[in-house]
């Protein structure tokens, strides 16, 4: 399903230029390292990776260390798993008179993915997915920086209200359609809002019959009723959820978020809802950001202002300035509050959660800026920074399948890395400073990447 940068493989002269490390052995010393297993943290650490796999990790000073070692300086400095997100997109949204359209950011999406610590990404539904695959295709060939892909279809939908999304019509085969993209090397389908069950039915027929997972933002179709007929993955954990509206009928897309703010996360038929989950082994995706409400909060989360085409960054901002500080932003808190104390607790009950950032809504979530931002929303979630790290990382490879070769820092894995200039387990806002995102072992410059692309995002 995968395939990786070859290590020592030739570049193009366009992926070198972020390159910052290349060198068959490295080692950094003296390093924090939070393993994304939910261990530990261990402190004063050396971790040895040859050519693409980590061969050792041990107490400073204890690892012997090969001829020709490049030596990295980790001194109060945080080694974390590359980041593994399961809700992104190649296109962003460029609202325009109530309207929206999604536009692929072909050139700076993938590489700022990858400078905000995205070494893998599962796109959650496609715009363009021609493009995504062709992205795809040319990373893994050392001809684009970005993250190893795993690509989804189209949003597979009925009457959708975007443009841009591809829907079915009237008794169009569905086992057609779906056989024709993963013929193309699509690897996982994205349900959408306006679906049936009948629908459902086929496609989970066709998918699991090929071994690829389903994953839904649904309205239409409840939760319960995906589960019962077999989904794995349901997108924006709750807040997407129509189980609790009143006299819901059968295939009706209807608003769910009233419904979930009027109720407790220890509602006895929440609590019924969340088991039957976790006994049908349903994985949940977390994505805060794209719900972040505005007021005492950033223009666009993470840092990510300077990334955006002026006239979009203009547009932004007017935006804010009327969204901040009005009754509907302080509902948006509330139900974002909400849904934080409903990931906690589900999470507690032993519920699998993965996490995306979801660059769509209102056009404030963008690549790489948010993947951070949204290890910020994890801890003001409530989790601990080993729990944060592991969600975003571990869990998102075990949901691809790929935990055996990536998702941790563990000999015998791939050098999927983030190396971040400071302390993280006693600052978050830290993980905004990562030097080096080293990707099957080659260290590309993270601020390099970001600096390439200042002032791009909505443009190309």
């Amino acid at each position: 399903m995968f395939h990786q940068i070859n290590y020592g493989q030739e570049l193009s002269k366009q992926v070198t230029e972020f390159v910052e490390i290349q060198d068959s052995i490295v080692a950094i010393k003296n390093v924090t390292i939070i393993d994304g297993t939910g261990g530990i943290i261990k402190y004063n650490q050396d971790i040895l990776f040859d050519n693409n796999k980590i061969s050792a990790i041990a107490n400073t000073g204890e690892i012997v260390l090969p001829k020709k070692t490049k030596i990295i300086d980790g001194t109060g400095k945080t080694i974390i798993p590359g980041l593994i997100m399961l809700h992104e997109h190649l296109f962003y949204a460029k609202p325009f008179n109530r309207n929206y359209k999604g536009t692929h950011m072909t050139n700076t999406f993938p590489q700022m993915y990858l400078a905000g610590g995205v070494t893998t990404m599962r796109t959650a539904g496609s715009t363009e997915a021609n493009a995504d695959l062709n992205v795809k295709n040319l990373i893994n060939q050392g001809r684009l920086v970005g993250p190893t892909m795993d690509v989804s279809t189209p949003h597979v939908e009925r009457l959708g209200f975007i443009p841009q999304l591809q829907s079915l019509y009237g008794d169009e085969s569905i086992e057609n359609w779906l056989n024709y993209w993963f013929d193309k090397g699509i690897t996982s389908v994205k349900v959408y809002n306006h679906i049936t069950k009948d629908d459902l039915k086929e496609i989970f027929k066709v998918s699991h019959a090929r071994n690829i997972k389903v994953t839904g933002h649904l309205c239409s179709i409840t939760y319960r009723e995906a589960t019962e007929l077999g989904i794995d993955n349901l997108e924006h954990s709750f807040m997407a959820s129509t189980d609790f509206v009143a006299n819901k009928q059968e295939n009706e897309c209807v608003f769910g978020e009233p419904s979930l703010t009027e109720l407790n996360e220890n509602d006895p038929k929440l609590i019924e809802l969340m088991q039957f989950l976790i006994d049908k082994n349903v994985t949940l995706t977390y994505t805060p950001t794209v719900f972040e409400p505005f007021t005492e909060r950033e223009v666009i989360p993470g840092g990510g202002s300077v990334a955006l085409a002026p006239y979009l960054l203009e547009q932004m901002q007017a935006s804010y300035n009327q969204s901040i500080n009005t009754k509907r932003d302080s509902l948006s808190l509330i139900s974002f509050k909400k849904e934080m104390k409903r990931v906690i607790k589900f999470h507690s009950m032993g519920g699998k959660i993965t996490v995306g950032t979801d660059p769509t809504g209102s056009g404030k979530t963008i690549a790489g800026y948010s993947n951070q931002r949204l290890i910020e929303l994890l801890i003001e979630t409530g989790f601990s920074i080993e729990e944060a790290i592991k969600i975003a990382t571990l869990n998102g490879a075990e949901y691809l399948g790929i935990e055996n070769e990536t998702g941790t820092v563990e000999v015998g894995k791939e050098a999927d890395l983030v190396l971040i200039n400071g302390d993280l387990s006693k600052e978050i806002s830290n993980i905004r400073k990562m030097e080096l995102v080293f990707k099957n072992g080659i260290g590309f410059d993270s601020k390099k990447i970001f600096d390439s692309v200042k002032g791009k995002v909505g443009l190309y």
